[in-house]
C-alpha cells in the first residue's frame, strides 16, 4: 500500500510537471527559471596574460557585476580552466570552444594603437560568453569593439548585451539550445 502510494504520488507529480512543461519546450527560459538558476562559475587563467593581468581581473570583474548567470573566477593551482587567457603581439580575439569555454588572445597591437586593456579584456571575455561582435557600434555598446574608436574606454555591456548572457545561460541551465559560439577572428 506504501509503495501504491508513493508510486500514485510519483506519477502525479510527473504528470504536472510535463504538462507544466509541455507549453514551454521552445519557450525561451522564464523569468523565475532564469533567477532560481544558481550561477555557472568559469575559471580563468590568465598565467599567459603577461602585463595585462589585471585588466583580465578588472574585466572578469566587470562581467560579474553585470550578470547573475555567471561567475568568473581564477583558476585554482592545479585545475583546468574553462578560459585561457594569452598575451601576443597580434590583435586581440577570441577563440570560443562551447558556451563559456576558449581562449582570449589580449593582443598588442591595439594595445600600441591605443585601445584600452581594460575595454580589450571586457569585450573578448564577451565573445566567450557567447556575444558577438556587434560593428559598426557605439562606445555603449562593448561588443562594437574597435569601431567605438580609441577614445572609447568602457568596459561594460550594455543592457542587451547582459540580457543576452543571462538568456544564452539560462536556457543551457535548463538544457535547451544556445547558439553555438564562433571563432572572432584578428581584426574583428
Amino acid at each position: 500500500m506504501h509503495v501504491r502510494r508513493m508510486t500514485g504520488g510519483l506519477a502525479a507529480v510527473v504528470t504536472m510537471s510535463l504538462a507544466l512543461l509541455g507549453g514551454q519546450a521552445a519557450a525561451a527560459p522564464s523569468e523565475e527559471v532564469a533567477r532560481s538558476a544558481a550561477a555557472r562559475v568559469l575559471t580563468y587563467d590568465a598565467s599567459g596574460s603577461a602585463e595585462f593581468r589585471s585588466a583580465v581581473d578588472r574585466g572578469a570583474a566587470i562581467w560579474n557585476e553585470s550578470v547573475d548567470a555567471v561567475e568568473l573566477r581564477p583558476v585554482a593551482s592545479g585545475q583546468r580552466a574553462n578560459i585561457r587567457v594569452l598575451a601576443d603581439n597580434g590583435w586581440p580575439r577570441a577563440l570560443p570552444g562551447s558556451l563559456g569555454n576558449g581562449t582570449v588572445y589580449i593582443g598588442r597591437q591595439a594595445v600600441n594603437q591605443g585601445y584600452n586593456t581594460v575595454r580589450i579584456s571586457s569585450h573578448e571575455l564577451g565573445h566567450i560568453l557567447g556575444l558577438p561582435d556587434r560593428k559598426p557600434g557605439p562606445c555603449s555598446s562593448l561588443m562594437s569593439g574597435s569601431t567605438a574608436g580609441v577614445a572609447c574606454t568602457n568596459p561594460y555591456p550594455n543592457a542587451a548585451e547582459r540580457a543576452e548572457v543571462e538568456d544564452d545561460f539560462a536556457r543551457a541551465a535548463v538544457g535547451q539550445p544556445v547558439p553555438a559560439p564562433r571563432a572572432v577572428p584578428a581584426g574583428d
